[in-house]
């Protein structure tokens, strides 16, 4: 396969993810284009746990305090890719996903975007959540990070990263992209995120409480205090 035309640096932040991290990073490798992308997985446990179960050698790998924002701002200070793919442990990417951003980037006017979201389970509760999803970051060009995200490295240093914040760290940096009038992509291609919170919460229990403090945060709530009905 010819090399991309430009370099794609992916993010893994992890706490406690050395069941899983293996296999998100050879499902990352096994994309079309995914051999020739910069992985760097950040480690927000002190022992470092996750790490040190990494097979494949090539990985960077570091640590962090914990803290999504953080780690991702820790992995992005060192990649040297064009675009930073920011990818939770337990997301797969669709098969051509590097090629996909690959091309978005061919228009200097957008300056990052997401995939679509399916989860992981035959439940049929699950799609709709996923349609709801879909529409909702198409509607508002908002994603989440469990879609995702990608952005032009050039443009996240120029916003100054992800805030300090404990939880919609995502979120805050798509609305920030969104004032500077950047454009945001959502492809109709789909990533394949673990249905695990949702089964250890419950599926209505956590569908509403997501829906709520994304409520009460776009209404201007401080995330610091939306944190504590989040744990």
């Amino acid at each position: 396969m010819k090399n991309l035309e430009c370099r794609i640096s992916v993010i893994i932040p992890v706490f406690c993810e050395q069941a899983v991290i293996n296999r998100t990073i050879e499902a990352v490798r096994c994309r079309r284009g995914g051999d020739s992308a910069e992985i760097i997985v950040v480690d927000g446990q002190a022992e470092g746990e996750t790490l040190a179960a990494i097979q494949d050698a090539a990985m960077q790998k570091v640590r962090s305090e914990k803290g999504r924002g953080g780690q991702l701002n820790r992995g992005a200070a060192i990649a040297a890719g064009d675009v930073l793919l920011f990818l939770h442990a337990d997301t797969v990417l669709p098969p051509a996903a590097f090629e996909r951003i690959a091309e978005a980037m061919r228009d200097d006017g957008c300056v990052g975007g997401a995939f679509n979201l399916r989860i992981d389970s035959p439940r049929a509760a699950f799609r709709v959540i996923e349609r709801a999803a879909s529409l909702r970051s198409r509607l508002t060009r908002i994603p989440y990070g469990d879609q995702a995200i990608f952005i032009r490295a050039s443009c996240f240093r120029t916003l100054g990263g992800f805030r300090d914040i404990p939880i919609m760290e995502d979120v805050d940096l798509m609305r920030r992209i969104k004032r500077k009038g950047g454009r945001i992509i959502i492809f109709r291609e789909p990533v394949i995120t673990s249905a695990r919170r949702w089964e250890k919460e419950g599926l209505v229990f956590g569908t509403n409480r997501n829906w709520f403090l994304m409520t009460l945060y776009l209404c201007g709530v401080a995330p610091e205090r939306l944190v504590r009905f989040y744990r």
